[in-house]
């Protein structure tokens, strides 16, 4: 399981007041928890920046990049802001993210194919969001085609079915639970990947209903997740979950990560 660890956004108020004031110090001690929890890369996001994103963005990714030897992902709705911050990025970064929407695709179809980066592609079209397995599928197969007609490899594409939340719907859950299982049977080789806590928002104890909700997703294929790698309980049920289902050769993940004082 490829993790993605989530902390460094600007919409925490703790970190926005860290990229305003240039405090290195403080994101690189988040980065460096996250790495050391597990994470094989870090989010950067300075959404809450607007006009002064790029700027900010940049500024993550070589303060980050200063101290800890991991790639990012770079975070980002502003293909003017990817594209910039691309520039400062040491090694094969990840780009979250792209999807059918006409400006930012073509946008950000000339970054992406401009050097080797991993993917996120997001399941949303130009005109609505997808309530359904089927419309998610649909959307991912037009995306998955276009990234590849432009050069990206099937297996640095990681799709995401967009998890929303089951407060508002309640089978939101199993749609994209079945968009999973059908994105990684149709595609093989390409990744999926979902933003966790999005399932919990407007819900009481959100991160039980995280928890369960991640051994239910590595059940029925994801590939990658953005969390909280720090949550020892989270971190806790993706490692023994992927060691029941026998994707832990001899036990060795769950082993190393009990001898070193990560298991819940």
């Amino acid at each position: 399981m490829i993790i993605v660890g989530e902390k460094i956004n600007t919409s925490r108020k703790s970190i926005e007041e860290a990229v305003k004031n240039r405090d290195a110090s403080f994101i690189i001690r988040i980065a460096r928890e996250q790495a050391e929890a597990g994470a094989h890369y870090i989010d950067v996001n300075a959404g809450t920046f607007l006009d002064k994103e790029a700027d900010c963005l940049s500024w993550l990714v070589e303060t980050v990049q200063s101290e800890i030897d991991i790639p990012l992902a770079l975070d980002s709705p502003n293909p003017n802001a990817l594209a910039e911050a691309i520039k400062h990025h040491q090694g094969v970064p990840m780009i979250n993210s792209i999807s059918l929407e006409e400006d930012r695709l073509q946008s950000l179809l000339p970054v992406i194919s401009a050097q080797p980066c991993h993917v996120v592609a997001l399941c949303m079209s130009q005109t609505s969001m997808p309530t359904t397995v089927e419309e998610r599928v649909a959307v991912s197969s037009k995306l998955i085609k276009k990234l590849t007609d432009a050069g990206t490899p099937l297996e640095m594409i990681y799709v995401d079915p967009l998890i929303q939340p089951i407060s508002v719907d309640v089978n939101m859950g199993l749609a994209a639970l079945g968009a999973i299982r059908k994105i990684m049977h149709d595609f093989p080789g390409v990744n999926t990947i979902c933003g966790l806590s999005n399932v919990s928002f407007g819900l009481p104890e959100r991160r039980i209903i995280n928890r369960n909700f991640l051994a239910l997703c590595i059940s029925y294929g994801l590939s990658a997740v953005i969390l909280d790698p720090t949550d020892k309980e989270l971190m806790t049920t993706l490692i023994t979950v992927e060691m029941l289902l026998g994707r832990d050769e001899y036990c060795g993940n769950y082993i190393e990560a009990y001898q070193n004082g990560r298991l819940a």
